[in-house]
């Protein structure tokens, strides 16, 4: 899963750090990290994946 960022010729650091960032948000890696910041516990998981999940009505 690691992820590897070669640099161009003629590319300065700067592009090559946007590069890098840009893939790691496609990948999904920023929000995996900001997600495991801190402790959530089990039931908590559980609660959010249910609601994500759950339908809503429609809108009034």
């Amino acid at each position: 899963m690691a992820i590897r960022v070669k640099a161009r010729g003629g590319e300065s650091t700067e592009q090559l750090m946007r590069r890098f960032k840009k893939l790691c948000e496609k990948e999904g890696l920023t929000k995996d990290v900001k997600r495991k910041q801190y402790f959530e516990k089990p039931s908590e998981r559980r609660r959010r994946a249910m609601r994500k999940t759950v339908k809503r009505g429609p809108e009034r």
